[in-house]
Formats: structure tokens, sequence, C-alpha cells
């Protein structure tokens, strides 16, 4: 250690370390600009300069290294005068008006005139004349807010490794940019976006940040997959592992945030990979199939008795609905060391993920064995047990919680709707997974465009009709359903008519088909009714023998059970809580919000085991740290045609081949493409790991700091 004296100011340092470093760790403020602690250090701004006792001139304080006894000087009418002169240079080429500049109110030279007083208001400026580059995705480089500070440079080159950018020269100007003036994606450029990070002025930005009107935190633009995940996975962590080839420490990673990953593995609807930057680029990371993969090699080594388990509390907490919100809710709050009960009125734990998701889709064997693990922490399983009053229960539990899902279809009221024939979604699928008669015919007319729909259509297809038509309002460009859902069906042979209205359903005993016309134009109005524009003289009819009603599902509830309901039959919940009209009684899931996804049921339940906890008692803090806390290493390198690398495909099987069974159709990444794949990750999370700037507003008595 050395004894370092900076405007009298004694500090016990490092010996050999930055001078600048140390002063501002102290709370000292010495300007800087090209100066960036997690960068090498080039001294170009000449901002930092320094008066050290016993030397003559000024020194960069930045390369000075520290040593014992060194005095140091920050502040003279000497260096006032030369830190003007450097910034009159750093000025000189950067535009003048600095409302028009995307780092407006947030541009660390902006901060620095601040503090040099205005110093260079007076200068000549030189137009470069460079073209702003925008066709990069991600990325805008605007070459004439450059200072040539150099940290983007050495952010590519010294922290991540990859070399992208380099200093160019072109009309006796030089600027940073890639070998021949070459697109980030044809200079193997990894799109780390590390050099928007560090840039200290608006001559690298990045488009997203940018483009965030809603002004959302930092962390959830950078990283946007995490945050939409609803259970907020941390997918960058877990993708790490995989590329790695540590599955085992993926999948814990999965599970510090998700009781069922194989199920998810298998049938989430991946909003994450709709959100992933990757795709921005070219195509979006295939994290859906890397989750199944790394659940499905998954030992349980890292994770099994390694989980959090608090002592028994005493209370007792009944969740009616054994579905994935359900499913949730009882593994968290047994790990707060609540007794709890799970009561379901169907024959098997999984609600709509056995009784309503095909079994080619989910295979009913993979969602027992993950209900398993939950119940071996003690959670007890009443199954063929329907709750008709909550409110009785809360004699024997001291919290009770409905999720109950979303198990009514919903028929429209249509001409036609009670003829024979015609079934509700709900109903059918539930029959189809209890391997019950459907009561479908040969010609059968699914009336839905989202994945329930898809998920009758496709099951109809399976259980031997030989024709099936799927007609929706939507255009099918605004279809709810997921795109795979829709071209596999298509591939089946199943037939679908986007933008058409239901008009009626014709037959005089049973079902004889649909008439339909064309719609122009489909919205809901205010009060979420349809409001539907249709094209004269469209109408066309189908002939069928069954309908299926796919327009949706409410909670199998009355006002009888004694809790407030609001629009579609679903539970009121009150404001910031989950508890409803009843005290002690809460309710998540779709219950609560009407169908939604597996992942947002998983999400619901966490928040209810929060609020469960809490009334009870506990700090609802669930959560849990199952894998090793690594720091990711951002020394990524540089890969030839990364930007070009193409999402590894799932492997499905033929349509001939899987339409008249529910063996398994897709069998996801294999072996030989997954590292791979997991190697096409951006990597986003890395930028979090790089200091934030400090800027001079930051460090305590700055007002006697302005030279």
């Amino acid at each position: 250690m050395a004894v370092l004296t900076i405007d009298g100011i004694q500090l016990e340092v490092p010996e050999h370390k930055g001078v600048l470093e140390c002063a501002l760790e102290a709370g000292i403020y010495i300007p800087h600009l090209c100066h960036h602690p997690d960068l090498p250090e080039n001294a170009s701004c000449r901002m930092c300069i320094v008066e050290v006792e016993g030397t003559e001139g000024v020194v960069p304080s930045c390369t000075l290294r520290a040593k014992d006894g060194m005095k140091v000087k920050t502040k003279s009418q000497r260096l006032a005068k030369l830190r003007s002169l450097a910034l009159e240079l750093l000025l000189a080429g950067h535009p003048e008006d600095c409302s028009t500049c995307p780092k407006y109110g947030n541009c660390e030279l902006q901060t620095l005139i601040q503090y040099m007083g205005g110093a260079g208001a007076d200068m000549k400026y030189r137009v470069k004349g460079f073209k702003t580059q925008e066709e990069n995705p991600l990325l805008v480089h605007d070459m004439n807010r450059c200072v040539l500070c150099g940290r983007c440079v050495r952010a590519c080159n010294d922290l991540r490794g990859v070399g992208t950018l380099q200093y160019q020269k072109k009309d006796m100007e030089t600027y940073v940019g890639t070998l021949h003036d070459k697109l980030l994606i044809d200079a193997d450029c990894r799109f780390c976006q590390a050099c928007s990070e560090v840039c200290p002025t608006g001559s690298i930005c990045d488009k997203l940040m940018m483009a965030n009107s809603d002004n959302k935190p930092k962390e959830e633009v950078v990283v946007p997959c995490r945050a939409a995940c609803p259970a907020h996975t941390d997918v960058p962590r877990y993708i790490r592992y995989i590329k790695e080839g540590r599955f085992n420490e993926a999948a814990a990673v999965i599970r510090e945030k998700v009781p069922f990953p194989k199920s998810l593995g298998r049938i989430c609807t991946n909003v994450c990979e709709f959100q992933c930057k990757r795709g921005n680029v070219n195509e979006a990371m295939a994290i859906r199939n890397l989750k199944r993969y790394a659940a499905d090699q998954d030992t349980g080594e890292i994770w099994r008795g390694k989980g959090k388990q608090l002592p028994d509390s005493g209370k007792k907490v009944c969740v009616i609905g054994g579905g994935p919100a359900g499913m949730t809710a009882a593994y968290y709050l047994r790990k707060q060391g609540h007794d709890v009960t799970i009561k379901e009125a169907l024959p098997t734990i999984g609600g709509m993920m056995c009784y309503g998701i095909p079994e080619y889709r989910l295979p009913r064997e993979i969602v027992s064995e993950e209900y398993t693990i939950i119940e071996e922490t003690g959670i007890h399983t009443e199954v063929n047990t329907r709750v008709e009053s909550p409110k009785a229960l809360r004699k024997d539990y001291d919290a009770v919680l409905m999720a109950i899902g979303t198990h009514n279809g919903i028929s429209l009221p249509i001409e036609g709707n009670e003829l024979a024939g015609v079934l509700l979604n709900t109903e059918f699928l539930r029959k189809a997974s209890l391997h019950q008669e459907t009561g479908i015919g040969k010609k059968v007319i699914i009336l839905g465009g989202g994945n329930v729909a898809f998920d009758c259509a496709r099951t109809a297809k399976r259980l031997g009709a030989q024709e099936v038509h799927l007609a929706c309002l939507e255009a099918r460009d605004k279809m709810t359903a997921s795109e795979e859902e829709i071209l596999e069906a298509q591939e089946e042979g199943i037939k679908i008519y986007p933008a058409r209205s239901f008009e009626r359903i014709t037959g005089i005993d049973s079902v004889t088909g649909v008439d339909f016309m064309k719609v122009l134009s489909f919205e809901f109005d205010a009060n979420r009714r349809a409001v539907i524009k249709k094209e004269e003289g469209s109408e066309e009819h189908i002939d069928g023998d069954t309908v299926i009603f796919a327009t949706g599902q409410r909670p199998a509830i009355t006002e009888e059970a004694g809790l407030a309901l609001g629009r579609g039959n679903c539970i009121a919940v009150r404001e910031r809580s989950l508890m409803t009209s009843e005290e002690g009684i809460f309710a998540a899931g779709d219950a609560v919000y009407g169908t939604k996804t597996v992942i947002q049921a998983v999400a619901s339940g966490r928040e209810a085991a929060i609020e469960i906890d809490r009334y009870l008692g506990g700090d609802g803090n669930i959560s849990e740290i199952l894998a090793p806390i690594e720091k990711a290493d951002g020394f990524i390198g540089k890969q030839k045609q990364f930007g070009y690398e193409k999402r590894a495909t799932g492997q499905i099987v033929a349509a001939e081949k899987r339409q008249d069974n529910f063996k398994v159709m897709d069998y996801g990444i294999c072996s030989e493409d997954v590292c791979q794949e997991a190697g096409r990750c951006l990597q986003c999370d890395l930028r979090l790991q790089i200091t934030p700037p400090r800027l001079w507003g930051d460090f305590k008595g700055r007002e006697e700091d302005v030279v």
C-alpha cells in the first residue's frame, strides 16, 4: 500500500494503481472523458491532467501510478487553462446543438462542459459531414458526434476481444468504423453493444434505448428476454451454461423461477423469443428448445436437496385447483414452511396442462414426473375433490387460494348454437384427454383462431375426422395462435378461413354446417363488444356435422361460492393484492385474468405465494439461488460470420406420420445443434457488468469543484 496525497487529502491506496481511479473512488472528482475503469488507458482527452510535486509540467492522472509519498494537485489556474484548451479541441468537430442528440441529458461530454463552466462556447466548429449509419441492427453510428475518446474501440478490442471497430481515416478526418466501412454483420460484430454502453457522447447509440418511450428500467431494455418472461427466468444465464455443456447448472437456473421446466420446454408460448435481440440481427434464439434440452438432460445434481425449505410455520393453506398456478403457489408456500393441501376436482393434477393441451404436445408422464418433484416437498394432494364453498374451508385453513382456471367453454349467441353436434372447446379437449367419447363426426368446423382452437382442430384430426375446417374473425396476420401452430395444422390438412364472421349454424335437429361472411375489419369497442364490418355479397357455407366453439373460456364458479366476481365470471381481487372479497381467500391464474398461458399462470402462482406468505406472517421472499453465481467472462472473442448463423430448428415428425395419433411430434433440438444454438446468443446481460459513468454531479461538494 502507498500513502497518496491529493489536494491535501491523504489516501491509503494500492501502490501502482491509477491516480485518477484512486481519486474518484475517494470521492475526489478529476474531470475526464477518455477514461473508463473497465478499459485500458490511452490518455487521449487530456482532461484529467494534474500537477505532481517534484515533477515539471502536467501529467494525465489516468496513466499516473500511485507511489508512496506522492503529492498531487488537481486544481490550479494552469490546469484550468490547459483543460479548457483540451476541451476546445474535443469540441472542434462536435455538433453545436445538443438538443438534437439522442443522448441529450445523459451525455458525459455535456456534463463535462457544464463542469468547465461552458468552456468552448465562443469557438468555431467544423462540420465533418459523415453520413449517419442507421442500416445496422440495434446500433446507430453518428461519427459527427465522435470526439475520438477511443472508448468504443477499446471496448470492442480489449474488453470483448472482437476487434470489429477500429480507427479509420477519410478525407483527412479520423473516425471509428469497420474495415472498408462494412456493415457490422459483415465485419463479424457480436452485437454485444459494449460500444454504445461506454460511448460518452451520442456517437454510438442503442436503437432500443432510443425508442424506449415508456421509460422502462435500463435492465429491461438491455436484457428484454428476461424482462419479457412473466416469471423473469434468467435466460442469458442458463443459455451460457448450455453453451458450456453444463446442462445441470442450466436446469438449476431455470428451476430458480419455475417448478416444471420440462413441461414449459415443450409448451411455453416463448414470449421471450419475440423480444430476443438476436431476432434484430437475423433470427431469434430458440430459447424454448434450449430450455427443453437442458431440462431433459438434467440429473438434479445441482439443485436437488439444496433449495429453500423453511421450518414449519404452523399455518395451513388450501389450494383449490391443481393447474400450473395452483401447483406453483403450493410449491413455494410449502418451501416457506406452510402446510399445504391441493384439492383438485379432476382425476389427476395438472389442470389444463393435462386436460387442455393435447398429449402430442405435452406427454402426461412429463406432467406427472414434475408434479412428483413438487409433491416431495410435503404437499398433500386430494384429487376428485370438488370444492363448492371456499368460505367453509376457512374453518380448517389459515388461507385459501382459488386457482380453478377457466374450465367452462363459451358458446356464441348465434342461431343454431343448441343443435346436436355443437360442442365446447374445454369439454371436447377434456374428454379427449380422458380417452372418453367426444361426440365428433366426420366433418368438424372449429370456430376460433387461438391456440386452443388449433388444439381442438388438430385433436379432431387425430380422432379420425375426415375434414377439419377452422374459421375466425381475425385476419391471417392478426390470428392469436402461434405461427408454428398454424403452419403445422395446415401441414396436417386442416383448412383455415381467416376473416370470417359466424352468421349461423345450420340444421334442424343436428348440425349440417355453418354460414359465414368475409370480414373487412374487426375490432372491439370500449365495452369489449365486437365491431365487425362485413363484405357485402360474400356469404359462403361450409358443410359439417360437428361445430366446436373455441371462442373463449370462463371459470367454473357461480356467485353461490360467496366471492365477488368480475368481467367474464373471473374472480375479483383487491387492488395490489390477490385477496378476494373474502378475508383470507386469495385467487390466482386464469381464474383472475382469463385464459392466458402456462408461464403466466406460473408467474401468478409465484405472486400468490408471496401475498399469502405475507398474510400468514412471513416475509414473502420466495427467491432461491440453486445454480452457482459466476461472473460471466466478457472477453467473448471474434467469431466469423456470427451474424449469419441460422437458428436451430426442432425435429418435427412428418405430417403424414403424426396426424392420426397422439404420439410426440416435436423432439426439440438435437444434441449436435444445441451448443451451437446457445452460442448464437448475443449475451446482452454482459453489458450490465460494465461500470456506469461517474459524473461530476455525483460527487459531494461539486459546487466547490467548479473551476
